[in-house]
């Protein structure tokens, strides 16, 4: 298969998917990938979702305002390829509605290869000799009519993805890895499940800030806020408002009684950042943030000791079969599980625990 397809089909009607879906219906393994607009807008969208199987490569407008229900449900019982799965199944889960019951993520495997360049590019070029363009990582992709080369990039991240797997699974295979494949497939499939919530008292909280005395970290609490409003009013993603480090040197500016003129604000916004850092300025002493605090207690030197036992065991296990330490359980993993070894269930895969004799 050439680097760019002669003919790409846009499936945007719910006449063209029915025409569609006898032909998933099929296969029991389909290649997936997504594009949002995440980098454009503050509400993310769903704008495409790529499929390949059986030798054809497909888009689906989301935005063109069909019943994806359909969709959704054909691909459920489907074994789901794809390179680097968390991202994508959270935002099928979000936007149509979709939960995989299997998936063959190929990160995942190409790791478990000890393969250290694992991104999309490196892969199709390493077992197939080819060169992807790039370019349109960050292009905006709710724009309609869709570029052809914007179409052409969206359907290279899935038309490699089937012969891809098919020649990991055979190394795994091979190797004798195929199972610590499966069960680590298994447990992203269950990380993706549970939802992230973010903790609205302390979002604001950006790199940084963390050596802010309390009066500069009131001052950057209330700009922040400030501009997750406005970034919600326009739609716009908050760094297309005001960057994080313009942010910090903003907040820092206020402390110390100077006031940042940002130029390229409209009178209002201008205004209102003043507004908001005076609001701030004003506040008592007990309403300042307080310094977060480190969670959990110290380690005993018993602990110590044990965590570093696990992390020599680790790296010693990681050189003989040649994976990365951190992809056989990283540092965090090992701290909470030398604190209480029990915990290791939750944090590791089976073939982990037994690598780490655990």
């Amino acid at each position: 298969r050439g680097t760019a397809p002669e003919r790409i089909e846009m499936i945007a009607t719910d006449s063209q998917l029915a025409d569609l879906l006898p032909q998933l219906e099929r296969v029991d393994r389909i290649a997936v990938d997504t594009e949002a607009d995440s980098l454009h807008c503050y509400y993310e969208k769903l704008c495409l979702v790529q499929l390949s199987f059986g030798g054809n490569d497909y888009l689906i407008d989301p935005l063109a305002g069909f019943d994806l229900a359909p969709l959704a449900n054909t691909l459920t019982d489907k074994e789901i390829v794809l390179q680097g799965a968390d991202f994508d199944l959270r935002l099928l889960r979000r936007s149509m509605n979709f939960v995989a019951t299997r998936i063959f993520d190929t990160v995942i495997a190409a790791r478990l290869l000890g393969i250290r360049e694992f991104s999309l590019a490196a892969l199709v070029e390493k077992f197939f000799g080819v060169v992807l363009t790039k370019g349109s990582q960050k292009a905006n992709w709710a724009q309609r009519p869709l570029p052809r080369h914007m179409a052409e990039y969206a359907m290279n991240d899935t038309r490699y993805l089937l012969p891809l797997a098919e020649k990991l699974e055979a190394d795994l295979r091979e190797r004798g890895r195929l199972e610590w494949f499966r069960q680590s497939c298994q447990r992203a499939l269950e990380q993706t499940s549970v939802q992230r919530v973010r903790d609205e008292d302390d979002a604001w909280r950006i790199s940084g800030s963390g050596k802010m005395d309390g009066r500069t970290s009131a001052i950057l609490r209330e700009l922040w806020h400030w501009r997750e409003k406005e970034a919600q009013a326009a739609d716009r993603p908050a760094f297309h408002v005001l960057q994080n480090h313009l942010l910090l040197e903003a907040a820092q500016a206020f402390a110390t009684g100077e006031a940042p003129d940002f130029r390229h604000f409209s009178a209002r916004r201008r205004q209102t950042f003043r507004d908001a850092a005076e609001k701030a300025l004003h506040l008592p002493e007990s309403a300042w943030p307080l310094r977060r605090r480190r969670v959990g207690t110290r380690p005993t030197p018993q602990t110590e000791r044990a965590a570093e036992a696990l992390r020599r065991r680790r790296d010693a296990v990681a050189d003989e079969h040649g994976l990365e330490p951190s992809f056989i359980a990283p540092r965090g993993a090992l701290d909470a599980v030398a604190a209480d070894e029990s915990r290791s269930t939750a944090l590791l895969a089976p073939w982990q625990r037994s690598l780490l004799q655990l």
